[in-house]
């Protein structure tokens, strides 16, 4: 069984969408799936974080 890390390892190349197709069958073979799922929801998780603080910096907020 994969680790957890080359779970999160593979979701971030997968996230860039640069990853060759042996090195991604690689990963179906040697990765736990459900490593591979809680990387991918943490990952997005993290993206969709990241997303809301730039715009919180970049967009001024109203005050009443």
């Amino acid at each position: 069984m994969g680790s957890f890390l080359g779970a999160f390892k593979a979701i971030f190349w997968a996230f860039l969408g640069v990853r060759k197709s042996k090195d991604r069958e690689r990963d179906f073979e040697n990765l736990n799936i459900v490593h591979i799922v809680i990387a991918g929801l943490i990952a997005a998780a993290l993206f969709v974080a990241l997303l809301m603080t730039i715009v919180h910096w970049i967009v001024p907020t109203a005050h009443s």
